[in-house]
């Protein structure tokens, strides 16, 4: 039973056996922890809205857009690491491995020391330029001051899980986030109906939660000493490891940061049309969370996939495993895109009572819903070109897309379609241009794998 065990929560080698049943089985952890990831946020807006109020609901809220652009730089991170170490694991290079894991763990140090110092005195600038109510201004400053002071936590879990995965280890960052998910809905509850701490006791259960699972992942690493060395030679900066994964995370931050502010530029456009159209799109929004998870996870597998059989130069095998992957990727969304087609209504029904908001979020729904399968694809394809050390090609896919697709269609849309009934346009233009940017960038990922750039970029 012991062996069974160490069996089960052992790396995944990715460069032996078959491509899809390797694919999959890394896949599926990654799958539940996302779940899990989705049940964990839900779970801290429920508590403060039922608990505390509308406001601090709404100053959490508000906070979110920050959080996510302050994060930017440790999804670069951690994208640039899990590269790095899928490689070299598949290359079998203990020194370079050792470095590369060594100089992520000080260059999260010094990312977490400069946020936490930088940022900390800005965060009453950005929320006045923001236009913050100051009904809910104290809230929001303290809940992200005492995020601030607690981001090691959420850095070193993020990243040091990139690295966990890069080595094929999908199950313990699962663990460890269903370890943290379970504390912080236990401290939500405690801090706030029981030391009655507000938005702040929010705060600080998911900084302890996040603290937590990062010391945990850490241990998991200390522990895998056949595969590289944590020595304090490998621990001090090197700074060709360094550059080499800001080179490869880089991109991938950007594309996170542009994607962010391009929603914000969409979201005015959603706004004019409505609160009966604004509460559509945010429950619309609710279920594409939970639509769009196997994409990512399918994604993120890709990575370490052609990570690691780059790294053993095994490029036929790389291409056999983007088939398949990629076929039981879009398989699992065209499952997603039937339910969702028969079933909208019941989704939608979960959120509201209001049978008009119901038909209107279903009707929108409903077209987005064959794009998650043009998702799938493009997830699959960029987590190949990634994993093989291209993570510019699907940043410019992503920018064009969004940026020069995307956000000037919706506006063109809206434009093109006012009449004297409806003076914005319909509001159908929303969902359209996001399909549409999603059917394209479908389109051009597979021409740029196909066109083969990516194999140039091993490392």
């Amino acid at each position: 039973m012991l062996e069974k065990l160490k069996q089960l929560f052992a790396q995944v080698d990715m460069t032996e056996g078959r491509p899809w049943e390797k694919i999959v089985v890394f896949t599926i952890p990654m799958l539940i922890g996302n779940i899990a990831q989705q049940l964990y946020n839900t779970v801290d807006s429920i508590v403060v809205g039922r608990y505390v109020g509308d406001n601090a609901l709404a100053a959490v809220g508000s906070a979110s857009p920050i959080l996510n652009l302050l994060l930017v730089l440790f999804v670069g991170i951690s994208m640039g690491a899990s590269i790095m170490v899928s490689q070299y694991f598949g290359s079998r290079d203990r020194e370079n491995l050792s470095r590369t894991i060594g100089s992520t763990i000080t260059l999260t140090a010094a990312a977490t020391l400069f946020l936490m110092v930088f940022c900390s005195v800005l965060i009453r600038p950005v929320l006045h330029m923001l236009n913050t109510p100051d009904s809910i201004l104290d809230w929001c400053a303290s809940y992200l001051l005492i995020w601030l002071m607690g981001i090691g936590g959420s850095a070193y879990y993020n990243i040091l899980c990139g690295v966990l995965r890069g080595l094929g280890d999908s199950l313990s960052a699962l663990v460890y986030l269903l370890v943290a998910t379970v504390l912080n809905i236990i401290l939500d509850v405690w801090f706030v109906t029981g030391l009655r701490l507000g938005v702040a006791g929010v705060a600080l259960a998911t900084v302890i939660a996040q603290m937590v699972s990062a010391v945990l992942c850490f241990l998991k690493l200390r522990r895998m000493t056949h595969l590289f060395d944590m020595e304090m030679k490998y621990i001090k900066p090197h700074r060709e490891n360094i550059m080499t994964v800001m080179r490869l995370g880089l991109p991938s931050g950007v594309t996170q940061a542009i994607f962010s502010l391009a929603m914000v530029i969409v979201q005015s456009l959603t706004n004019s049309f409505g609160e009966m159209v604004i509460a559509a799109n945010v429950i619309i929004m609710r279920v594409d969370g939970f639509a769009m998870m196997p994409n990512f996870s399918f994604g993120t597998a890709m990575t370490t996939y052609a990570g690691q059989n780059v790294g053993a130069r095994k490029l036929d095998r790389v291409k056999e495993g983007a088939r398949q992957g990629t076929f039981i990727a879009a398989g699992t969304s065209a499952v997603i895109t039937a339910l969702i087609l028969l079933f909208g209504r019941n989704l939608m029904a979960i959120f509201t009572n209001t049978s008009e908001l119901v038909i209107l979020s279903a009707d929108m729904m409903s077209i987005l819903a064959a794009g998650y399968i043009a998702m799938a694809v493009t997830q699959s394809l960029s987590g190949v070109m990634r994993g093989a050390g291209d993570t510019v090609t699907p940043m410019w896919i992503s920018m064009v897309t969004t940026v020069a697709i995307r956000v000037p269609l919706a506006y063109g849309i809206a434009w093109a379609t006012r009449t004297p009934e409806l003076p914005q346009g319909r509001y159908q233009c929303i969902w359209i241009s996001l399909l549409i940017s999603w059917v394209l960038g479908a389109a051009l990922t597979v021409f740029c794998y196909r066109l083969g750039k990516w194999k140039k970029k091993i490392l």
